[in-house]
């Protein structure tokens, strides 16, 4: 890796950090409105010759996360004008990433041209192994067919990225591993991978589906909408709003999305709803550990991941308590000193003699994206 970056802060002073190969950080302010202004200051960074970065000239192709492929994608694809079409079809899907996904393709087409090699590589693909049963919904089958509900899974790269990540560390064959990766940040997943593929996943139809998030309800009584909508006055856009940007742990807490945040009220001020609010996600979590160690017949490890999994001992700790049943036990030592991990980089935070092993693994959903990219820009030039 060459340079790596951020942009913070979207809709006001934002913050932009780039670090290069010798790990050395830069910072950058700017006011930026939106992810299309974000985007063009990053291109402008990128051509700074007083930065002495250098790269730009050299960009042969750029890879693009897209979080809903819908049925269409179930691989990495080259984008032409079709398939963007395509995947602003799916925008109602995932409302709070497709669009902006969508709008970062858009910019820099304009700023790179058309004619240089953009891929879309989609994290409803990873979960395009879920067997039938787990992907249907009991709706009626031609209903269901007609319309394209069914369970699709997100956080795709992320998981596999969990899951490669666990292999190289261990050493561990993933043909022959059974691992729940959770993936948890502002949005949060979790997924059962057995032999390396993906067999069931918390996340469905959309991303509001499973754990709670920093701002998403996750699973609810579907006859909660309907009773929203016809009882207290509420239309459709006002329900999504609700479930998908105003409850989790933002809504439960009442003070923000940001778990560190949660946790810092919850600890130092003693604030009883962060600390239901913490209840309740580190409650759910455990719940579906225990649906996947049934899914899986057992696992051979549990990993963590995202920006919770990998920054929080904490959170990491609440989720392991009481789960000596199933023989899992967490070592405090290692799992308050698992922090600060290079991408790609893993720590096992679980005892020697716990029967299933617990492990941190920075998430490197960069790498997975650029190889794909490069598989097709090889097919390209083939």
């Amino acid at each position: 890796m060459l340079l790596s970056g951020k942009i913070v802060g979207i809709g006001g002073e934002a913050q932009c950090v780039l670090i290069d190969d010798k790990d050395l950080p830069r910072t950058f302010s700017r006011k930026i409105s939106d992810i299309q202004a974000a985007i063009q200051w990053m291109c402008d960074l990128l051509q700074d010759h007083e930065q002495s970065f250098g790269y730009w000239k050299d960009i042969e192709a750029v890879g693009h996360r897209v979080v809903h492929g819908g049925e269409a994608f179930t691989h990495a694809v080259r984008i032409d004008d079709n398939i963007l079409n395509e995947i602003e079809q799916l925008n109602d899907l995932a409302p709070l990433h497709n669009p902006s996904c969508v709008a970062g393709i858009r910019t820099l087409q304009q700023v790179l041209g058309e004619s240089l090699l953009m891929v879309a590589v989609f994290d409803t693909a990873f979960h395009g192994t879920l067997p039938e049963h787990a992907r249907a919904y009991a709706l009626p089958l031609e209903f269901a067919k007609k319309t394209g509900i069914r369970r699709y899974g997100f956080h795709g790269i992320a998981h596999a990225s969990l899951a490669e990540g666990y292999a190289k560390f261990t050493e561990q064959p993933l043909q022959q591993s059974r691992l729940i990766t959770l993936q948890l940040g502002n949005g949060c997943s979790m997924a059962a991978i057995a032999q390396g593929h993906s067999v069931e996943t918390s996340m469905g139809f959309t991303p509001l589906e499973g754990l709670v998030m920093g701002s998403r309800s996750g699973d609810i009584d579907p006859a909660v909408v309907c009773h929203l909508i016809k009882h207290h006055d509420m239309n459709v856009v006002e329900v999504e709003q609700l479930l998908n940007e105003q409850s989790g742990l933002l809504g439960i807490s009442g003070r923000s999305s940001d778990m560190q945040t949660v946790l810092q009220a919850a600890n130092e001020e003693h604030d009883k709803r962060a600390q239901f609010a913490i209840e309740i996600f580190c409650y759910r979590i455990q719940q579906y550990i225990g649906t996947y160690l049934a899914v899986l017949h057992g696992a051979d490890a549990i990993v963590f991941g995202g920006g919770i999994g990998e920054h929080s001992p904490e959170i990491r700790a609440k989720v392991c308590v009481g789960m000596e049943w199933c023989g899992l036990q967490i070592d405090s030592v290692r799992n308050e000193h698992a922090i600060n991990l290079r991408l790609g980089d893993a720590a096992k935070i679980s005892r020697d003699d716990s029967s299933i092993a617990v492990y941190v693994v920075a998430t490197d959903e960069e790498t997975l994206i650029a190889q794909e990219t490069i598989r097709c820009l090889e097919q390209l030039k083939a």
